[in-house]
């Protein structure tokens, strides 16, 4: 049985007014800090001048660590935005349960979603969960006291799939499908249990195409993890906030919040995982060719099911061709028509005509002695 502990404290949740007003920084920009140091009527010892210097430059970087701050957590709560309302992934009267790990996308989720609360124009509660797989060595304290801390109401859940898991996977296989098969159904049937009706999960943009090209180099599936599923037995919502967030925003953005991160340590060791060699791939493509993996999850939401060959997917079957009796002469100056007599047997035309342009594309305002340029055409398929 999953044993559930409960803790709502009394607090609400705090944010720093700093982290959100960036003016500071203009502040910190226009103040002459050399004239503050190097006032020649100051007759103060020069020990005292480099306390003082050293102070004010700390002052400064603080103000500029604000600014850097409040402009990086703006861009998430932008992109955490878009993404709920391009998959309507919150409504009015939800109740969201955070799938919290202790890792940084988990804890950003959690911390954005928890200030687009105070700011949204309708009303959802939050409830944070957290699954304690009894791994070895686990800080089982670390996550309940950031959580009581901040004032978040929140489950830990205990459960040993940690054994379960170790038991099941043979040596030198890995463990995440097993791992994340078990945590999965726990937290599936938690949610129903409690109450809440969608389930948010830390997964972001970077994740989204590991898994796609997980996928297509070794499943065999053009698939990946959609921003919005519901589950197979249709009792549960899934949801992932953070699908157009980049993950080196998410490390920026873990690193100036200081979240107390807890390392996954049942597969630390496991240093070949196929996702880690893609991961490496993607960040060596995003440092060469900074567009690219937005090109990549761009095609993700630009499917063209014609264009691939999914029989299940498009119907290629029956397709038939639709022609009019409008005809299109071959545009060019010559036709050389080869074994006429092989042509006519089978019907063909054995003089077809040409033409230098097509009529229909004369401009008719410039008349005759306008320039007859054969157009280009791109037909759709």
């Amino acid at each position: 049985m999953t044993s559930a502990t409960l803790f709502t404290p009394s607090i609400t949740p705090q944010f720093d007014k700093a982290s959100i007003d960036t003016d500071v920084y203009h502040h910190a920009k226009t103040t002459d800090i050399a004239a503050m140091l190097y006032d020649d009527s100051d007759d103060r010892s020069d020990d005292f001048v480099d306390e003082q210097a050293d102070k004010i430059l700390a002052d400064t970087q603080s103000l500029t660590e604000s600014a850097h701050f409040g402009k990086l957590q703006k861009k998430l709560r932008r992109q955490v935005s878009w993404a709920i309302r391009d998959f309507n992934m919150i409504e009015d009267g939800d109740v969201v349960m955070v799938c919290v790990s202790g890792g940084k996308d988990s804890y950003t989720l959690l911390d954005i979603l928890l200030l687009l609360k105070r700011i949204a124009p309708i009303h959802f509660d939050i409830v944070a969960v957290n699954l304690d797989q009894k791994q070895p060595g686990y800080p089982e304290e670390v996550l309940p006291a950031y959580l009581n801390e901040q004032g978040i109401a929140h489950y830990i859940l205990e459960k040993d799939t940690y054994s379960i898991v170790k038991s099941v996977v043979p040596e030198g296989k890995t463990y995440c499908s097993a791992c994340s098969r078990l945590r999965r159904g726990s937290l599936y049937g938690f949610a129903k249990q409690i109450g809440a009706t969608k389930i948010a999960l830390g997964h972001h943009r970077d994740d989204m195409l590991a898994t796609f090209f997980l996928n297509l180099f070794h499943g065999g599936a053009l698939k990946s993890m959609p921003p919005k599923l519901l589950s197979d037995d249709k009792q549960n919502m899934l949801i992932r906030p953070l699908a157009y967030v980049e993950e080196k925003d998410i490390i920026e953005y873990a690193r100036l919040k200081e979240f107390p991160i807890i390392p996954c340590n049942l597969c630390g060791s496991q240093t070949n995982l196929q996702r880690a060699i893609i991961n490496d791939m993607l960040r060596e493509w995003d440092d060469a060719h900074p567009q690219r993996l937005a090109s990549i999850f761009k095609a993700m939401q630009n499917v063209a099911p014609s264009q691939l060959a999914d029989r299940e997917l498009f119907d290629f079957e029956t397709l038939s061709l639709e022609r009019d009796d409008n005809e299109r002469l071959f545009e060019g100056d010559n036709i050389q028509a080869g074994q006429i007599e092989s042509l006519a047997e089978i019907g063909l035309p054995v003089a077809p005509e040409t033409q230098i342009f097509n009529p229909d594309f004369a401009d008719a305002e410039k008349g005759s002695l306008a320039p007859k340029k054969i157009p280009t055409i791109n037909p759709v398929i």
